[in-house]
């Protein structure tokens, strides 16, 4: 590494709630504080810049701190991510160089090498280390699924499918007893407003309860 004249590092993640600061709002003030300090003698170190917030959002913001690192400052850096599209800024800036973390699959399950290799990493294993973590299976397998549809570019809205549907209220076998002609004739008395409004109730009843069932 050789001499530095300052030591940048923005590792973790955490709120200031005392403050009224976001988990993302501090990593943005490190990050500046960092851009804003750096010089071409300076060593920095990031871990998943960009990460809480929108992905989009979030890969930009990341991509366009790593070219400035690069381009403008030339500070020596150690850029942590899983933003896979940032691994392309080698084939643009010469001093940019991939290595990813060397690990071995075996029965759907990972074996991590502890080993750095140069090049680019071509997935993540955010499903196999949840599982590691303990998730249930339920939620792995279904994790999976989604996985699957969402890497085929399907739409968010259509892995909903029948999971995302509420439950059918249920109601009893025997048939609510009609109201007594002799009430429904009384009924027919009523001035249109008011039978409007005895509709509206009743329907907003019929409503509320589907929507909370």
């Amino acid at each position: 590494i050789g001499l530095t004249d300052r030591i940048f590092t923005r590792i973790g993640a955490s709120d200031e709630l005392h403050a009224g600061r976001s988990t993302f709002m501090v990593e943005m003030t490190e990050t500046a504080a960092i851009v804003n300090g750096a010089t071409d003698r300076s060593l920095v170190v990031l871990d998943e810049i960009g990460r809480g917030t929108a992905t989009y959002d979030g890969l930009s913001i990341a991509w366009s701190v790593a070219e400035h690192l690069h381009d403008d400052i030339g500070a020596r850096t150690l850029f942590a991510t899983h933003y896979h599209e940032l691994t392309d800024l080698a084939t643009s800036r010469h001093a940019v160089k991939n290595y990813n973390v060397a690990v071995r699959e075996w029965n759907d399950q990972i074996i991590f090498l502890r080993q750095i290799v140069p090049g680019a990493a071509d997935r993540s294993y955010g499903i196999q280390v949840a599982r590691l973590a303990g998730l249930p299976d339920s939620v792995i397998k279904r994790a999976k699924e989604i996985l699957e549809k969402l890497e085929t570019g399907e739409e968010a809205s259509g892995l909903i499918g029948d999971q995302g549907k509420p439950p059918k209220k249920q109601t009893s076998e025997k048939k609510k007893p009609g109201r007594p002609k002799v009430e429904k004739e009384a009924a027919g008395t009523l001035s249109d407003t008011e039978a409007e409004s005895e509709d509206e109730s009743e329907s907003d009843e019929e409503t509320q309860l589907s929507l909370f069932g």
